[in-house]
């Protein structure tokens, strides 16, 4: 198993795990690539440490120092404003999971539902789901709290 860390052309930083080599230039000239933050398919390798994955009845080595030095020269090629995309990432990629996990998906009904929880007619409930943006102005108008998100396009995050 080969993984790597992806970057898409938004300098969104994610692992993929690929059998061989060849299916992830595969999957990536065939566009089947894409940023679990953005969906950008335009995704390339990034800087990746080694891993070595050895046999499943074997104990783990302790690393070895080479191991070791590629990480620092990894870390160490990273920037620091390519650091800070990936813990904005990390926190952001966190935040989406929860509201995953803690909200009911009502979908394209969002809206409505959301006046409906607003104005007393139905429990008060973590939702989330799809609006328009004219639907996401009035409840905003309304006073009613909503926070736009980029479209996942599914229901969990890997």
């Amino acid at each position: 198993m080969k993984v790597w860390n992806l970057r898409c052309g938004n300098h969104h930083v994610f692992e993929g795990w690929f059998a061989t080599e060849a299916d992830y230039v595969q999957q990536q000239q065939g566009g089947w690539l894409q940023c679990p933050v953005c969906g950008s398919s335009d995704v390339c390798k990034g800087l990746s440490a080694p891993r070595l994955q050895g046999k499943s009845n074997q104990k783990p080595a302790a690393p070895a120092a080479t191991d070791e030095a590629a990480s620092r020269q990894v870390a160490a090629g990273l920037d620091h404003q390519e650091q800070q995309w990936q813990q904005a990432q990390a926190q952001w990629l966190h935040m989406a999971r929860r509201v995953m996990a803690q909200a009911e998906n009502v979908g394209e009904r969002f809206a409505d539902e959301a006046r409906r929880i607003h104005e007393g007619e139905t429990p008060e409930r973590p939702i989330r789901g799809k609006a328009t943006l004219e639907e996401t102005k009035e409840l905003l108008q309304d006073g009613i709290a909503v926070v736009p998100l980029p479209d996942l396009g599914y229901d969990s995050l890997q």
